[in-house]
């Protein structure tokens, strides 16, 4: 097909922080040359260091036909839950990618399928390692995440969300301990750190 759309999403299982999905469009019949050599390293966001994913960032952004970014906030995943609210996301992702597409073109998604997504779709396991729209929409999320939650810190600077951008970690849980939950904080994803 000359068009393939992936999807993915960063933050689901983050204790702090807003879910944010990604898509990216490829156009197969102009991606060529330079923008497809930059994208020789592309992998699950979660496989790159810092480092790597901001240097693939733009070199997505160049070589992809359309990018699309969606963002819930705690409180839409507090109220819908989690699962629904990351479906959602994906789905409203890849409608923005694909609207007014002409032609055959198919939908990625790593590992879900879509119920509210009305273009052709596949669900992979694994998409983000095997899948170049897939991984690329991967970096997207989580580069863009990741900056939020940088941003984030200037303003709640007790919780340490530069360093672990609202992840679990030993740190972030002591943290939580200390001075107790800020509004960025799910308060759905109950924890011993949470204390409950």
């Amino acid at each position: 097909m000359r068009f393939i759309a992936g999807a993915d999403e960063a933050g689901r299982g983050a204790l702090a922080g807003p879910l944010v999905a990604a898509a990216v469009l490829f156009d197969y019949q102009r991606l060529e040359g330079q923008a497809e050599r930059a994208l020789a390293a592309l992998d699950d966001s979660k496989r790159h260091g810092a480092q790597a994913r901001q240097e693939l960032f733009p070199a997505v952004l160049r070589a992809a036909a359309r990018v699309a970014v969606v963002t819930r906030s705690v409180a839409a995943i507090e109220s819908e839950g989690l699962h629904a609210t990351n479906l959602a996301a994906l789905a409203d992702a890849l409608t923005a990618v694909c609207a007014g597409i002409s032609g055959p073109h198919l939908c990625l998604v790593d590992g879900f399928a879509l119920p509210a997504l009305a273009a052709p779709q596949l669900a992979v396991r694994g998409g983000d390692r095997s899948s170049a729209a897939i991984a690329a929409a991967s970096i997207i999320a989580k580069v863009t995440r990741d900056r939020v939650m940088e941003s984030a810190a200037g303003v709640f600077p007790h919780w340490g969300f530069a360093q672990h951008v609202g992840y679990s970690t030993a740190e972030h849980r002591q943290a939580i301990r200390c001075h107790g939950v800020s509004p960025l904080h799910r308060l759905s994803f109950r924890s011993a750190a949470f204390g409950g």
